[in-house]
């Protein structure tokens, strides 16, 4: 395959992948990179299948894709091609939490100044930089790469790498509990995807809205929260990203979990007051309460589905569907129902809790 039918193909393949038709395009290129004898659009297809392989969570594919463009680059021995290269190796490490070979290959990154394309990504090589000092927890020093890549986006007007940075500050706030910034810079990130991300990768809206969902969760908007976090799921699910999927399924569980928190707590309260106001004999005040209290049970669903009574206030063994309702275990033996009762749906053989 010749120069210019291996651009004709590299070209065809990001059709598709922009249209998210993301298998097809990966079977286009990989055609490309088997057949091709041009070894500039070899170095090209590369960058796709990491590019591709990065937005799909498949980062032992990165890293391996990225070896074989750097022993690409070095054959056409073209420092602006090296370097390119080198960056995707900082990245590929930096996905699969390698930090210090990350850190080694931005460096080397930083020293091949001169080159062409050397400005264009200085930001980017700051940017994985600060990235693998945050996952060290080396907050100062990635705290200044950050500002670095951000003056570096600002400078050259690149919308992509400022939308990529505040994701990424989004994060370091998070991690250093100032959570008004998490929440402030992955907003400044969504402003930018719906102003200027027209073309670009829905990974850049999935995450500026899990890096959002995450600081609504932390400062107590949960309706925010899930509303984000829902978004961000459903482009993950779309891309078949496995690693943001993983994310919103913990950011989803830290939201139910902080929704369960407050809903015990009224539960306690309600009991509690129930108790004192029995003591007293005050029946308008206890009966209140005890309305209340049911309520509470019903919406957080701590009640047998069979039997009607309430659990959790005395032990006894329990199970749950594969649908997450639980159930007295004396009361599905008697049943013998193959389906939830609560939502009629079949399910495989319950597991004890």
């Amino acid at each position: 395959m010749g120069q210019d039918q291996t651009k004709q193909q590299i070209e065809k393949g990001l059709q598709l992948y922009q249209s998210n038709q993301t298998e097809k395009a990966l079977q286009v290129w990989m055609r490309v990179l088997e057949k091709t004898t041009d070894p500039s659009g070899r170095f090209r297809v590369l960058g796709c299948l990491i590019t591709a392989h990065s937005e799909m969570g498949r980062y032992k594919d990165m890293l391996k894709f990225a070896v074989v463009q750097i022993d690409t680059a070095r054959e056409l021995e073209d420092p602006d091609y090296l370097m390119e290269s080198y960056l995707n190796l900082a990245r590929s490490n930096e996905k699969l939490c390698e930090f210090q070979k990350t850190i080694s290959y931005c460096k080397t990154c930083l020293n091949m100044q001169g080159t062409t394309v050397s400005l264009q990504l200085n930001g980017q090589v700051s940017l994985s930089m600060g990235n693998a000092f945050l996952g060290l927890s080396i907050f100062q020093k990635a705290l200044e790469c950050f500002e670095k890549a951000l003056r570096y986006a600002h400078n050259n007007d690149d919308k992509m790498l400022e939308c990529r940075v505040c994701c990424s500050l989004g994060s370091f706030y998070t991690q250093i509990k100032d959570y008004e910034k998490a929440l402030f810079f992955p907003c400044k990130a969504a402003e930018l995807v719906n102003d200027y991300g027209k073309g670009w990768s829905l990974k850049y809206r999935a995450m500026s809205q899990y890096h959002m969902a995450v600081a609504y969760q932390k400062l107590g908007h949960l309706a925010d929260a899930m509303e984000c976090c829902e978004e961000s799921m459903k482009i993950a699910l779309q891309h078949g990203d496995r690693p943001l999927q993983a994310l919103c399924l913990l950011c989803f569980a830290d939201i139910h979990r902080s929704r369960a928190d407050i809903q015990l707590g009224l539960l306690k309260l309600h009991c509690l007051c129930e108790g004192i106001y029995r003591s007293k004999g005050q029946q308008r005040e206890l009966r209140d309460h005890v309305v209340k209290f049911h309520e509470c049970v019903e919406e957080m669903e701590l009640y047998c589905g069979m039997c009607g009574e309430s659990i959790g206030e005395k032990n006894s063994q329990l199970q749950a569907l594969p649908c997450s309702h639980f159930f007295h275990l004396k009361c599905l033996q008697t049943n013998g129902t193959r389906g939830c009762p609560n939502c009629r749906r079949s399910s495989m053989k319950p597991g004890f809790v």
